[in-house]
């Protein structure tokens, strides 16, 4: 008897495996003196939930494949209407996973019109070994718009025993103000990233930290007060009379959490979503 050889599919001809794509749209507006939803669209992996609707909207946003990995791509797309409140944040941490090929795309988009506030709050951001992932934030205030924006990134959860050696990370936020630039960072660690956190002038070996811009008329009143839940390895300072801005660098998420938690309560008026605290 003579066998058949099996034919095989060369890897390079193989289909691509599925990725996740989302999309998820919301704006608020005012009615009858209470923030209310206006708009609501979701696609793909996006879902939105909203447990406060009283004087500010709230929205929980969920990525409900559960993390992101190679080619996955998501898109955030918010407006505070004019006069209203609004308050976007997520179930839990998102994950950036181990990646293969392709970079994860993170697309925000954030608008808020005359009068109105927006509060982005994201919680961490965990970033894996061998992760690879472009996030990109982007947010266009009015003249009279206010702002409570904060990004924090943990590298690995030191709990679980987990650490960062390599992998791409690339994060991007645009604040401006009537169009006029108002904050500007940019964040890149590709290849060796435990290497380049140990670095004293990157990290000086933290695992966790987080971004932090506050654009109100009493930014200037909070900066001592912001300053007093602080610790050595953060720094909080103005850029101008209305916008206050904080870096902070911790060891782990649970000694980022002790500075960070007290401030958010202090500039949302202890409006801190309860997904924060579970």
């Amino acid at each position: 008897m003579t066998a058949k050889a099996r034919a095989t599919t060369p890897l390079s001809a193989m289909p691509e495996v599925p990725r996740t794509i989302g999309t998820l749209e919301v704006r608020s507006k005012v009615r009858d003196g209470l923030s209310c939803l206006d708009d609501l669209r979701c696609s793909g992996a996006m879902r939105a939930l909203f447990p406060r609707m009283e004087k500010r909207l709230e929205a929980i946003m969920i990525n409900t494949s559960g993390g992101l990995t190679s080619g996955d791509r998501l898109s955030v797309t918010a407006c505070a209407g004019q006069a209203s409140h609004l308050t976007l944040t997520t179930q839990a941490a998102e994950r950036a996973y181990r990646a293969e090929g392709r970079p994860a795309k993170v697309c925000t988009d954030l608008v808020v019109e005359p009068g109105a506030c927006l509060q982005w709050l994201p919680q961490e951001m965990i970033v894996f070994d061998h992760c690879a992932l472009d996030r990109q934030l982007k947010i266009e205030l009015a003249p009279s718009a206010k702002l409570l924006m904060v990004e924090p990134i943990v590298f690995g959860r030191s709990a679980m025993g987990e650490t960062v050696e390599t992998g791409h990370f690339s994060d991007r936020i645009e604040i401006r103000r009537d169009g006029i630039p108002l904050y500007m960072d940019s964040l890149l660690l590709s290849g060796a990233i435990r290497a380049q956190l140990a670095s004293k002038a990157t990290a000086h070996d933290a695992k966790a930290m987080t971004s932090l811009v506050y654009v109100a008329p009493d930014a200037e009143a909070q900066l001592n007060p912001v300053r007093a839940h602080l610790p050595q390895t953060a720094g909080a300072s103005l850029l101008s009379n209305d916008v206050l801005v904080l870096r902070i660098l911790a060891t782990d998420s649970f000694e980022l959490r002790k500075s960070l938690v007290p401030v958010l309560d202090l500039l949302s008026q202890c409006t801190l979503p309860k997904s924060w605290r579970l």
